[in-house]
């Protein structure tokens, strides 16, 4: 299935380019997303046209991205969790309990943002996360793991 970009898409290309993707992730991601139009004349015909605006529309997004990386970056989250012998947790802490640690400091990231390479963490401690705003702008954070009284 070809399908030309509307946005800037990781692994896959930038604004406006031609790609050929499996029809399943044209169909279920792509295309109801937003991200991308089918490869017809009409459609390439128009996404010319409207390349300027959408490059615009997508530098903007880049620009709020880059203001919010910067108010989080370095940002040190506690989140205290119930431990037993050998600072092991019961349970884990994930990208949903770092989200509302973020809430609680009055700073708006969604889970979906959160990357953690490593899976949830486990043990106490002190973590580095990643938190991935754009396709190009991430920010690291600290978050401290603590035992709960």
């Amino acid at each position: 299935m070809n399908v030309i970009l509307l946005e800037s898409v990781e692994n896959l290309g930038g604004i406006g380019d031609l790609v050929k993707v499996k029809p399943g992730y044209g169909r279920n991601f792509l295309l109801p997303q937003g991200k991308a139009a089918l490869a017809t004349d009409s459609n390439m015909k128009q996404i010319e046209s409207r390349r300027a605006d959408l490059e615009k529309a997508a530098a903007e997004e880049r620009a709020k991205a880059t203001t919010r990386a910067a108010s989080i970056n370095g940002v040190e989250l506690v989140i205290a969790a119930n431990a037993g012998s050998e600072d092991k947790l019961f349970g884990s802490v994930g990208p949903i309990d770092i989200a509302e640690a973020f809430a609680a400091i009055q700073v708006e990231v969604e889970r979906s943002e959160v990357r953690m390479p490593d899976g949830p963490i486990h043990s106490l401690g002190e973590f580095q996360v990643g938190v991935h705003l754009h396709g190009d702008v991430n920010a690291e954070v600290t978050v401290r793991v603590v035992a709960a009284e």
